[in-house]
C-alpha cells in the first residue's frame, strides 16, 4: 500500500481523496489544512484532519504527500517546505515559472533524500507528455493547444472581484473554425483572439451598473482584453442550477510532414473532455504519487516532472500483465 497525505481540502483535495478511494493499492492516512481542522469534514471514514503546521509529526506514516494548493501564492513556498520532510507531488501550472519552481524543489528534496514531482495534471502534465511524444515522432511540424469548453476557475475568480459582482462562471471556448483548420493540416498562424473566446455568466448585485461591469470584464488585461468576450447576466438561481459543475478539457495537436520531399502530412491529436477538472487532475496526481513512492524506494531523490517517469511506474499492474493486456 502507498500511504498518502493530502495538503489542502478544496476542490482538488476532494478530487484526490476520491481517486485514492478508487485505487486499491493506495491508502489515505491524513488530511492537512491551514484552516481550523474542526471545520473540515472528509468523506473517508476514519481519516483525521490536522493543522498543516503539525504535518512533520506524521512524516514516518506517509509515503507521499499530495499538495493541493494554488500555483499563484501557495505552491511556490509550500512544495519546497513539504519536500524537506516528505516525498511529494504538486500540480503547479504557471508554465513560465516552472524552471524556477523545479530548481527550488530539487535542491530541498535532494538535501532531504526525498523524491518530488511538480506540475502533474493535464496541462501541464498529460498534454505535456503528448507534446513530447508528438515532437519526437514528427520533428518537422507545429504544435497547437486548444482549451475548453470548460470553466476557468482563475478567470471566474477575477470576475467575482469586480465591484457589484455577486458570483460568476467563465468558460474558455475553442474557436471551432481554427481547430478544424489545424485538423485539416493547414498549419494556420493563429492569434490569441483567433484560438479562443471567453463566455461569462455573471450574477450582479441588485442595482449594480451592469454596463460598467461588462466593460470592466471585457477590458481586463491578461484575462479578457485579448479575446472576444460575451457577458451574460443571470440570476443566482440560474447560475447554481446550470453552472455548478467544473467541466473542462481540450486538445493538443501536432501537424507534421514526413518523406524525402516532405510529401506526406500527418496529424497527431490527444484530447480530453472532463466532467470534473479537479477530479481528473486528482486522478493524475494519484497515479504519479504511486510512481514517486516507487522511485524513492529505489533510491531516486530530487525533483522530477512527468517527462522523467517511465509509464510502468504509474499503474498498479505487473510487468507481465502490462505486456499481456496493454502492449
Amino acid at each position: 500500500m502507498t500511504r498518502v497525505g493530502i495538503v489542502g481540502y478544496g476542490n482538488l483535495g476532494k478530487g484526490v481523496e476520491a481517486a485514492v478511494k478508487n485505487n486499491e493499492d493506495m491508502e489515505l492516512v491524513a488530511v492537512f489544512t491551514r484552516r481550523s481542522p474542526e471545520s473540515v469534514t472528509v468523506k473517508t471514514e476514519g481519516v483525521k484532519v490536522y493543522n498543516l503546521k503539525d504535518a512533520v509529526n506524521y512524516k514516518d506514516d506517509i509515503d507521499v504527500m499530495i499538495i493541493c494548493g494554488g500555483s499563484a501564492t501557495d505552491l511556490p513556498t509550500l512544495t519546497p517546505e513539504i519536500a524537506a520532510n516528505f516525498n511529494c507531488i504538486d500540480s503547479f501550472d504557471t508554465h513560465a515559472n516552472i524552471p524556477v519552481h523545479f530548481a527550488k524543489v530539487d535542491e530541498v528534496a535532494k538535501a532531504a533524500g526525498k523524491t518530488a514531482l511538480i506540475s502533474a495534471g493535464w496541462d501541464p502534465g498529460m498534454f505535456s507528455l503528448n507534446r513530447l511524444y508528438a515532437n519526437a515522432i514528427l520533428n518537422n511540424g507545429k504544435d497547437y493547444t486548444f482549451w475548453g469548453k470548460g470553466v476557468s476557475q482563475g478567470h471566474s475568480d477575477a470576475i467575482r472581484r469586480i465591484d457589484g459582482v455577486v458570483d460568476a462562471r467563465q468558460y474558455t471556448c475553442p474557436v471551432e473554425a481554427a481547430v478544424e483548420k489545424v485538423r485539416n493540416g493547414e498549419n494556420p498562424e493563429l492569434t490569441t483572439r483567433e484560438k479562443h473566446t471567453r463566455l461569462c455568466y455573471v450574477v450582479a448585485a441588485e442595482g449594480a451598473d451592469k454596463a460598467r461591469i461588462e466593460k470592466e470584464i471585457k477590458e481586463m488585461p491578461n484575462y479578457f482584453s485579448d479575446y472576444d468576450t460575451t457577458v451574460n447576466f443571470i440570476s443566482q438561481e440560474e447560475l447554481d442550477r446550470d453552472h455548478k459543475g467544473l467541466p473542462h478539457g481540450g486538445s493538443v495537436i501536432r501537424t507534421g510532414v514526413t518523406g524525402f520531399d516532405n510529401e506526406n502530412k500527418h496529424v497527431i491529436e490527444y484530447s480530453l473532455k472532463l466532467d470534473s477538472n479537479p477530479e481528473f487532475t486528482g486522478a493524475v496526481l494519484v497515479a504519479y504519487a504511486r510512481a514517486i513512492a516507487r522511485l524513492n524506494k529505489e533510491g531516486v531523490t530530487g525533483c522530477k516532472t512527468v517527462f522523467d517517469i517511465a509509464p510502468a511506474y504509474l499503474i498498479n499492474m505487473s510487468a507481465e500483465d502490462m505486456r499481456a493486456h496493454l502492449l
